[in-house]
């Protein structure tokens, strides 16, 4: 979802407002735009030299299930700190989990073909719009910087980095329209509105609700007023759907009386349907209708959709790769000799190959070099199937190792100090057992929370471009938003040394990507297609194919809900659930000093469908395991400084 990807309020109106005017003399605080639940400056606790801490008890035994990215940042991170007994045991036989980049195999047919970016693609830094995206105060932007990863502006729809978007709504009709025609937008300066009068007036009611909603949040971000005023908004919205919230009356102004309330966008039925489809020309939010309004208000009002970036990977303008660890190796393998896959360093799959193989100049070698030195600290192919609280305390974690062949299966157990899960929710009550967990450890409220946790499905469907697309072509949108099962079209180039530039064919979620799912691959590819041609074709404005760009034959698709790795794209929740959600991100500090588990990434945030919530994730996990094995803070830190997590309605007693 790309709520207001073209709409950089929030970046905007941070320009100005000082960190002292908001600072509550805590070096710690965070600042506007960033995300709203814990007002905490991750990255400079991060940036500091040393890390996190000075662990004092380096032998503490660790083990991370799931090598995402939150996997990954959680053991490069408290290897930093000087914790050496970590094994990160990996399911499938790749690093890197949501974060997806499919390249062009040599000596194939799709040889020269650009990066595809199957899962997250559009990185929010949450930098304001008169600093670079890496000076933004978020992990995204700390790691981006420290890895040296090249970036630039996502061409979002709308944006002002596309050439311009298409607009396709009732087939061609939307305002009344003798001929079936295709709006174009073009918005070079970042502020012109969508044509039309039905996409003008529908885009302004939305504006104006952000508006009003984001001054009040951008004075009171990081002051003592501001958890406050986030439980006031939480109260008002948290048990309301989005689609209500877009039918609900607008207020004339704030009220101190009423801090929580910014009232609704007061549109009409037929802009709400509109707006099902296309948002504000950004693609369609009508899978989002029915979660919880908190979940959009938080991505468009607190800079999730702000200047989001395309990464490139640690490469140079023309694309080649950067000298960077086993680039040139033929193969890398795991601790106990199973080959998974050798980085490349491209797109943002470069984000977790770096967090593996970069060296961190606190150890002298990179998470990789150590974990290999052991015959448990690195193993991929090794699914965890059950966690085993013993009365020692420690935890004892049972895998398969070498589980995709069926003649060598291993099964083995370790006991450890500390377990860290990453996994999607849905993966531990349907693949992994927990025994021996009581109450006091694991209570019935959180098993429950990840258990009843919604995971959306998404559906992708990317193909290679001839660049004579975007090199030659006039009369069709780079970018094209429609309300037919395609939904959202992108084209886009990284730069002229791949041999193609990349189409989105399809970008759907939810019930949108679900309708798809009786089709195999090829055939969604060829529908894909032959229903974009008949859209570019039936605009009397445009009249012209777009297939004899496509490379049909070298097109891939991703189903993420049908991906056994993952059963999901992102975790969302309904209207009435936040207080849940925000209860399995407080879990850490409530009971994993006694349980010995942690449980970290987008599973246990509320920020879905983002990379910042598996980094947050992670280094809270840090802090928390720093904390418990009394290692030493650094930078003057302590838990005082950390911010309490609100987890209960205000008219519940305790």
């Amino acid at each position: 979802m790309t709520i207001g990807s073209d709409f950089n309020y929030p970046a905007d109106i941070a320009i100005g407002t000082s960190r002292e005017k908001r600072s509550i003399k805590n070096k710690w605080r965070g600042r506007f735009p960033s995300p709203p639940d814990l007002c905490f400056d991750y990255r400079a606790l991060v940036e500091q030299t040393g890390g996190i801490a000075n662990s004092i008890n380096s032998n503490h035994r660790i083990c991370i299930i799931g090598a995402g990215i939150t996997g990954l940042t959680a053991a490069r991170e408290l290897y930093r700190c000087g914790f050496k007994n970590i094994s990160l045991l990996e399911k499938s036989k790749r690093i890197g989990g949501r974060h997806l980049t499919v390249l062009g195999g040599q000596h194939s047919n799709n040889t020269g073909r650009p990066p595809f970016e199957m899962g997250a693609m559009r990185m929010p830094f949450f930098n304001r719009s008169d600093e670079l995206p890496t000076d933004g105060r978020s992990l995204m932007a700390y790691y981006a910087k420290e890895f040296e990863l090249a970036h630039s502006n996502f061409p979002n729809p709308g944006s002002p980095w596309v050439k311009s978007t298409g607009i396709y709504l009732r087939e061609g009709s939307i305002d009344n329209s003798g001929q079936p025609t295709m709006l174009i937008w073009k918005n070079k300066d970042g502020i012109t509105p969508p044509p039309g009068e039905t996409l003008s007036a529908v885009f302004a009611k939305w504006e104006n609700f952000a508006k009003r909603m984001t001054q009040k949040v951008a004075v009171f971000y990081g002051s003592e007023q501001w958890e406050l005023l986030w439980a006031a908004i939480v109260e008002r919205y948290e048990g309301i759907s989005f689609r209500d919230l877009v039918k609900m009356p607008v207020i004339e102004s704030w009220s101190k009386d009423r801090p929580g309330d910014f009232g609704g966008m007061g549109m009409t039925a037929k802009e709400s349907a509109v707006f099902y489809a296309i948002g504000i020309g950004d693609g369609s939010w009508g899978a989002f209708y029915d979660i919880c309004s908190l979940y959009p208000l938080r991505t468009a009002i607190f800079g999730f959709s702000s200047h989001l970036q395309l990464i490139h990977g640690r490469v140079k303008l023309d694309g080649t790769t950067v000298d960077s660890p086993h680039l040139e190796s033929s193969a890398v393998f795991d601790s106990r000799g199973l080959r998974f896959n050798k980085p490349s360093y491209k797109g943002l799959g470069a984000l977790a190959e770096c967090m593996l193989f970069m060296s961190i100049p606190e150890t002298g070698n990179s998470v990789y070099e150590h974990s290999i030195e052991k015959s448990n600290g690195l193993l991929t192919d090794s699914p965890v199937k059950k966690l085993e609280k013993l009365k020692s305390g420690k935890t004892r974690v049972h895998y398969q190792w070498n589980s995709s062949n069926p003649k060598k299966i291993e099964p083995c157990y370790a006991d450890f100090d500390s377990v860290i899960i990453t996994l999607p929710s849905w993966l531990i009550e349907t693949q992994m057992l927990l025994e021996g967990f009581d109450q006091e450890m694991l209570p019935f409220d959180t098993i429950n929370a990840y258990k009843t946790a919604h995971w959306e499905t998404s559906c992708k469907v990317y193909a290679p471009l001839k660049k004579s697309f975007l090199s030659k072509n006039t009369k069709i949108p780079q970018a094209i938003v429609t309300d037919s099962f395609i939904h959202d079209v992108y084209t886009y180039r990284y730069n002229d040394h791949y041999t193609y530039d990349c189409i989105l064919l399809s970008y759907t979620w939810e019930d949108d990507a679900t309708k798809l799912s009786s089709l195999s691959d090829k055939e969604l590819i060829t529908k894909c297609i032959e229903e974009l041609d008949r859209i570019l074709i039936k605009s009397t404005n445009i009249q012209e194919k777009i297939s004899p760009y496509i490379g049909h034959d070298q097109a891939i698709v991703q189903r993420w809900m049908n991906d056994s790795n993952s059963l999901g794209c992102a975790k969302l929740y309904r209207p009435g659930t936040y207080y849940e959600a925000v209860g399995l991100m407080k879990y850490n500090k409530d009971y994993s000093f006694k349980s010995g588990l942690y449980l970290c990434g987008e599973s246990f945030s509320v920020d879905a469908g983002w990379t910042e919530p598996c980094f947050r994730g992670a280094i809270d996990t840090v802090i928390n395991i720093c904390n418990k094995t009394g290692a030493k803070f650094n930078g003057g830190f302590s838990m005082h400084d950390y911010p309490e997590y609100k987890t209960e309605h205000p008219h519940q007693s305790n």
